[in-house]
């Protein structure tokens, strides 16, 4: 090649060509430097016929730099990238971002100074240091790591250096990582399990496209069915990918895994320190990382050899990411398949609809687990009618889920109450003037977290210490804390029960794999008796010994008027029901509804799941809603309301009349301020054959706006805020 077109590292840029110096070999997926005016920047060759941009003459052209030494990103992922850069309106760059990391990945094998506390105290221990050496605990890392791990600034690490209460380590960045033994230690199958097993092992030597869903009930083993799919792809010598919906659900995994394989597989996550992404990311594009398991990013590494797609809790909603590229891993999981000739596993015990819809029309083949592995039981389920059998004034729990938790306690047996809700408190107010506590920067009340004594937003992160007064009447001892958090039900269970050892689960307490190994082994090891946690528990943990579920406020989920809010209550209840009684023990599960004839709480105590779906299924049906119809959010946001406003009209004037397609809006977002900016919305809503996307380019394309206001697309949103 004598000339290269490249896709550079900047969403602003279009494709740019540059010449291609004498004796400088590159192809199609070269990973290479190229000078961007005083800049060197890292692009990707591309084929110039894929990506249309003004011809420069060969005396304008600059000369690439250098090519790293590593496999050229492969065709089928170059294809994943523009089909997701298509399908989901971003830039191609911002999608090729998530291929690549930072350029320390891209060098050849070095070592790097890391560094970590040595136990002992410097002489002058400030409160920062302090803070920076109790959350630093024995974790690794650059020194920009730990600084931010520690909440303070690189300088004070540095300072913890020259004390000594720091030291630095030599590092070597490319180990090898251990080879999987897919015969290490087989699982005792029962007869259903051998079957699916067998299924996916021949479509793992098939080496062809094909979509599974693996539905089977909490508890039924699918990991140890997909498990023997991935024994399958390592005996051919080929990788397999393993994703999952959050990094607390990394550690357990890999625990699990270990067992089974004999050493646990590469982890991909954002709690990976950058020499241990460095060294993952190089062992997957040379192959010698076999097995990967990660979060929705792991979708997007250059696998040399990919043989195998696994993508655990495939219902979850946090496989859908809300900023940057905003791609569903599900769908894209399965999009890589199909580029790739390989199978794909979708497992799940509460599939979404959409995905049971393509397994219904035989676009997915469905693999059914029905029943519990080895004789366990599903557990009791029963709605507990607040209206009628209310909680004493000024608490939570009802008379019989306390009876329920007290009968466990003497028992010996755990016990997990669930509510979707961190912090203390959702609403502080004041009783004597009514102020409300409200974000800042969000439209959104700020939530009260007693054990850090501060007030925050979930949606911005801002926070501000909690006020002995009113800040608008100035009254102390005013201040009331309006309805339930994780944080107010554990301080009830310690009322109860002063002599029960409890955890609260959330991302506020379990924020890294190693959080939540720890707790899994205090569970395992008998030394919690109550756990009081949000979604971060309902799926994925196995714990023998749990027996009882209460759900504190099931009618939670279904406030707001968000298309899949019956279906996500649903899946949310009846993962958190799945954790009890998945041992030799019976397990039961109360909950608490202000409203127990709702039709997701009859389904979930009938345990009619297919008539609960089949209702689901058929009123989208009936509205042309997903997945019988097409949705995209456009969102309008900037500092200034009036600008967002009137870019929101000027987008909504310029809708096209098009068969089959309506434009909703422009309206304020339910959220309508967040970080500070104004948010305005409008949805477009179409039947299945309108090609949404390409009406959506056209339409914004010939629009302009100022730079202050940004305008981003959502296809196929989750998320109605």
């Amino acid at each position: 090649m004598s000339r290269a077109r490249l896709i550079v590292m900047n969403a602003a840029l279009g494709p740019l060509d540059y010449r291609v110096p004498h004796g400088m070999q590159v192809e199609p997926g070269s990973v290479v430097v190229a000078p961007l005016g005083p800049r060197q920047m890292i692009g990707v060759v591309w084929e110039p016929e894929r990506l249309a941009t003004q011809e420069v003459g060969e005396n304008r052209l600059r000369n690439l730099l250098h090519v790293y030494d590593l496999p050229p990103i492969a065709a089928p992922l170059r294809r994943l990238v523009e089909w997701t850069a298509d399908y989901y309106l971003s830039p191609l760059a911002a999608v090729l971002r998530m291929a690549l990391p930072s350029s320390g990945a891209l060098e050849g094998a070095r070592s790097i100074t890391e560094y970590r506390a040595t136990g002992r105290a410097p002489e002058r221990l400030t409160p920062q240091r302090a803070q920076a050496l109790e959350r630093i605990g024995e974790r690794q890392g650059l020194v920009s790591e730990l600084a931010i791990i520690g909440g303070v600034s690189d300088g004070v690490i540095r300072g913890l250096v020259k004390a000594g209460a720091i030291e630095a380590v030599e590092v070597q960045i490319d180990d090898p990582f251990p080879v999987p033994d897919p015969d290490h230690d087989p699982p005792a199958l029962d007869e259903t399990q051998a079957d699916a097993a067998a299924e996916l092992r021949e479509a793992v030597n098939a080496g062809q496209f094909a979509p599974w869903l693996l539905d089977g009930v909490t508890g039924s083993g699918k990991t140890e069915v997909y498990f023997e799919a991935i024994a399958e792809a390592i005996r051919a010598g080929r990788q397999a990918l393993v994703l999952l919906p959050e990094i607390a659900l990394t550690e357990p995994f890999l625990k699990r895994f270990a067992a089974r394989f004999g050493c646990e597989p590469v982890a991909w996550h954002s709690g990976l320190r950058q020499s241990q992404r460095r060294r993952a990311w190089r062992a997957i594009a040379s192959g010698e990382a076999r097995v990967t398991v990660g979060a929705r990013s792991a979708l997007f590494l250059p696998y040399r050899d990919l043989g195998l797609i696994v993508v655990d809790e495939a219902h979850e909603a946090s496989f859908k990411q809300e900023d940057g590229v905003q791609y569903h891993a599900r769908d894209v999981a399965v999009m890589r398949a199909k580029l790739e000739e390989i199978p794909v596993v979708l497992a799940s015990a509460t599939p979404a609809i959409e995905t049971r819809h393509m397994a219904e029309i035989g676009t997915y083949r469905e693999l059914k687990l029905p029943a519990r592995y080895g004789g366990a039981r599903l557990p009791d389920m029963a709605a507990l009618d607040l209206l009628r059998d209310p909680p004493a004034r000024g608490r939570w729990l009802a008379p019989k889920l306390v009876e329920a938790l007290e009968e466990n306690l003497a028992n010996g047996e755990q016990s997990l109450l669930f509510l979707n809700r961190r912090g203390y408190a959702p609403l502080t107010l004041c009783r004597r003037c009514g102020y409300r506590f409200q974000c800042p920067n969000c439209t959104a009340w700020m939530v009260e977290h007693r054990f850090t004594r501060r007030l925050a937003c979930h949606h911005c992160g801002h926070m501000m210490p909690a006020p002995d007064a009113c800040p608008e009447c100035r009254e102390e001892d005013a201040l009331v804390a309006c309805g339930p958090g994780v944080e107010r039900i554990a301080d009830e269970v310690a009322l109860l029960f002063p002599d029960a050892r409890t955890a609260i689960v959330t991302s506020d307490t379990i924020w890294s794999p190693a959080k939540a190994a720890e707790f899994v082994a205090r569970m395992e090891a008998g030394e919690i008796d109550i756990v009081i946690g949000t979604q971060l528990v309902t799926k994925g943990y196995h714990f023998p010994n749990l027996t009882l579920v209460g759900v504190v406020d099931a009618d939670l989920g279904l406030a707001g008027g968000d298309l899949r809010a019956a279906e996500r209550t649903f899946q949310q209840i009846q993962q958190v029901s799945g954790r009890a009684g998945r041992g030799d023990k019976h397990g039961r599960v109360l909950v608490q509804t202000h409203d127990p004839s709702a039709p997701v709480l009859q389904a979930l105590v009938s345990g009619d799941a297919e008539g609960f779906y089949a209702a689901e299924t058929e009123a989208r049906r009936a509205a042309a809603m997903p997945p019988f119809g097409r949705l995209a959010a456009i969102i309008v946001s900037s500092e200034s309301q009036a600008e967002a406003n009137e870019v929101a009209r000027q987008i909504g004037r310029a809708a096209p009349a098009h068969d089959n397609m309506a434009v909703f809006g422009p309206a304020p977002a339910p959220l309508a301020m967040l970080r500070g900016r104004h948010r305005f919305r409008l949805l477009v809503h179409a039947n299945r054959a309108v090609p949404v996307q390409d009406i959506i380019r056209e339409w914004l394309g010939g629009l302009s706006w100022k730079s202050s206001t940004r305008v981003t697309v959502d296809v196929d949103p989750y998320s109605f805020l």
